[in-house]
């Protein structure tokens, strides 16, 4: 039997466990899909060393930059995202298996926000700095749209909160939440933007999926806004996770 996992903290929220184990039933593969909910990423190699049998795993929040030092190698696109939601199992012709690391959730975002883009949609923020921003940042410039990170406090290349001004509103018409404000059972918290200034030129697509609607996304679709959550993203992310899993060739080094 296969084996598959998702590592994490929290995990309570996770969708992979059940989308993959339907996955597996449904198109009768001998695989089995597991939650590694671990509270330090210094459990990491405990994990591997404990379950031999992996195949590939998937990694989400907080770990998803905190991973790289594990693995053995970056594909080109997680190398330059500088994050990581998966990883495969490759095993050389003289038994030595290496940890590659992969990003589908590139692939999950800009798949899922292109439809809704158009001409004016020029601009973007980010909001959040995390590991999953890096794959929007990436994303979006894919779809040539230039985005910038929103940050709770001062960073460099950042903006903050306080400094979105009516100026940067009207100009960034795409607004993408990466942090988990909103996330159940938390539904009543939301990013700290100036919703007021919101108009149907804007879009804002929450990385979240549970609720199906945020507050964030409620309160744009107050000012008639177009609200998408996550939910497509991380079914095309899956999907990528599992071809990366399936289809990538088998080291020789």
């Amino acid at each position: 039997m296969q084996k598959y996992g998702l590592v994490g903290f929290p995990l309570g929220h996770s969708f992979s466990c059940g989308f993959f184990n339907e996955k597996f039933k449904a198109e009768n593969i001998d695989a089995q899909y597991l939650n590694f909910e671990i509270p330090s990423i210094k459990e990491f190699k405990q994990v591997i060393k404990d379950n031999p049998e992996l195949n590939g795993l998937n990694v989400t929040i907080p770990y998803k930059q905190q991973v790289i030092p594990f693995l053995d190698d970056l594909d080109e696109d997680a190398r330059r995202i500088g994050a990581v939601n998966v990883i495969k199992f490759l095993t050389n012709p003289s038994g030595e298996t290496k940890l590659i690391g992969y990003n589908s959730d590139v692939i999950g975002f800009t798949e899922s926000i292109k439809p809704l883009l158009t001409p004016s949609h020029k601009k973007a923020l980010i909001l959040g700095t995390g590991g999953a921003s890096k794959a929007v940042f990436y994303g979006l410039k894919s779809l040539g749209v230039e985005a910038k990170y929103v940050s709770r406090s001062p960073k460099e290349f950042c903006l903050t909160y306080e400094t979105l001004t009516p100026k940067v509103m009207e100009e960034h018409t795409v607004i993408v939440n990466t942090t988990p404000l909103g996330m159940f059972p938390n539904v009543n918290n939301c990013p700290n933007i100036p919703y007021e200034l919101l108009s149907p030129r804007h879009i804002l697509y929450d990385l979240i999926y549970n609720p199906d609607e945020t507050l964030f996304m409620a309160k744009g679709k107050a000012h008639g806004t177009v609200v998408k959550n996550g939910l497509e993203m991380l079914k095309l992310q899956a999907i990528a996770a599992w071809d990366i899993w399936q289809n990538i060739t088998i080291s020789k080094d």
